[in-house]
């Protein structure tokens, strides 16, 4: 529904000493092309908040799409993308692990629900 916006909320954490990198690679690979997905960028948020060669960092990168329907627009772009399929491949040596999540604000929950 129009004004319910959806969080979708990726956690990635970097293999230790390539945090800095993965954002930068992120930033110059898949950002570009996030809008076409219907992903508007909110931030990227970086854990601990510094670059050490010895430690993981953990990445947060949130976006937000419209509604349900904006929610399945990303979907259905993303599954079908298989140059993202590369990218993501292409980063596993940068990578630990990664998920997604998706979130609402509360008094947008009830409206979202309602399908």
């Amino acid at each position: 529904m129009p004004g319910e916006t959806l969080y979708v909320i990726d956690r990635i954490v970097t293999n230790p000493g390539c945090g800095k990198k993965f954002v930068d690679e992120f930033r110059a690979g898949y950002l570009p092309n996030a809008s076409g997905r219907n992903l508007t960028l909110d931030n990227i948020l970086v854990s601990p908040p510094l670059w050490a060669e010895d430690e993981s960092n953990v990445v947060t990168i949130t976006w937000t799409v419209e509604g349900t329907a904006g929610w399945w627009a990303m979907t259905r772009s993303s599954r079908g993308d298989g140059t993202l399929r590369q990218w993501w491949d292409a980063m596993d040596l940068l990578i630990a692990e990664r998920g997604r999540t998706m979130a609402a604000a509360a008094d947008d929950v009830a409206g979202l629900a309602d399908v």
